[in-house]
């Protein structure tokens, strides 16, 4: 996800490469990340600056923010999961302004859905800066930190579910009697359609509506669909991805 926000940071042309600086441990990664970024300066340690994006796993972040805060790195962007302003804060020292965000895999083909939350010394002028940084990359919105477990189960983890039914729909292909492929365009450039035409900001309803006819093909299907309680399925996954963030949180 690093490596995502430095690629879409350079293409969006929010900063140049001689203005980015990747601060990564293993040598054999850092050949690969300036061979990836040429111009930008990928180095073993922290140097001062404006701000620091920290991307490591969450079991790493509190040294990295503390190394970065002590080299003199500026605010703090946090994109690791479960890993609370508190600790953040606590890690970085008083008066360091912290963000804490919540961005989801599609960041990765710069269409991203990302939730930042400020922690007590981040004005907005900080939150500013996160917003535009991570817009590099997608959507961006604020939240409280309180709802930053619902974003984790919603838009975080809700890739995955996307992707399952994308396998459902491939399997059922098949199973009704499309070749494996043929099924594997036809479904993944129908959840491609139906997104962009959700992008316009039509409601969903309106767009299930205009396609149901009354007792067509479709009208039932979405009828198997509900029977099966699918609805409920999905507002039950969330809540789990949404508890289980919790729980790593605390």
């Amino acid at each position: 996800m690093g490596e995502a926000l430095v690629g879409g940071v350079l293409a969006a042309k929010w900063a140049d490469a001689t203005d980015v600086r990747i601060v990564e441990a293993v040598e054999g990664r850092r050949a690969e990340l300036r061979a990836t970024f040429p111009g930008v300066e990928v180095t073993d340690s922290p140097a001062p600056s404006d701000g620091t994006i920290v991307a490591t796993k969450p079991a790493g972040i509190a040294a990295a923010t503390t190394a970065a805060t002590a080299a003199g790195g500026g605010r703090i962007l946090s994109i690791a999961a479960g890993v609370t302003l508190a600790q953040l804060e606590a890690a970085a020292g008083p008066g360091v302004p912290v963000v804490r965000a919540m961005p989801n895999t599609p960041a990765l083909i710069r269409s991203g859905a990302t939730a930042i939350s400020g922690g007590s010394a981040a004005s907005d002028e900080d939150l500013d800066w996160a917003e535009s940084l991570l817009g590099a990359v997608g959507v961006v919105v604020r939240v409280t930190e309180s709802q930053l477990d619902a974003v984790t189960g919603l838009s975080g983890s809700g890739p995955a579910y996307v992707f399952l039914v994308a396998e459902a729909m491939i399997d059922a292909g098949v199973a009704a009697g499309l070749p494996r492929d043929l099924a594997t365009v036809l479904a993944n450039q129908t959840l491609l359609g139906s997104a962009r035409l959700l992008s316009d900001g039509t409601p969903p309803a309106e767009l299930r509506a205009a396609v149901t006819s009354p007792g067509g093909t479709t009208a039932a299907g979405v009828q198997v669909l509900e029977r099966a309680a699918v609805r409920a399925a999905v507002v039950d996954a969330v809540a789990a991805a949404r508890d289980r963030a919790v729980e790593l949180s605390s």
